[in-house]
């Protein structure tokens, strides 16, 4: 949960004040290589929110469906690393194309 949180701030203070100026002006106002910067800013944050939706169904899917076996299977090592690769893969679905 507190990675949603961490993506969805993320978004509220990184992605949207620069997007608001853009409607808000009609064109963008800043710095053009910013641009750029902010768009992949955008789309990682974006995609490692709904990253983190998936992996917090399937967290609550697994506890569901096993509860006795859940506290084997979902470690803190485990939990961590869906975290680490949530945001690996945000970063690079949105980086990797600059």
């Amino acid at each position: 949960l507190v990675s949603l949180f961490t993506s969805d701030l993320m978004v509220g203070l990184v992605v949207m004040p620069p997007a608001m100026l853009n409607q808000l002006y009609g064109r963008w106002v800043l710095r053009g290589d910013f641009c750029s910067l902010w768009a992949s800013f955008d789309v990682m944050c974006c995609s490692a929110s709904i990253l983190n939706l998936c992996v917090i169904s399937l967290d609550r899917y697994l506890l569901i469906t096993s509860p006795l076996r859940y506290k084997l299977r979902m470690t803190s090592c485990r939990a961590l690393a869906l975290i680490l690769a949530t945001w690996t893969l945000a970063a690079l679905a949105s980086f990797l194309p600059i």
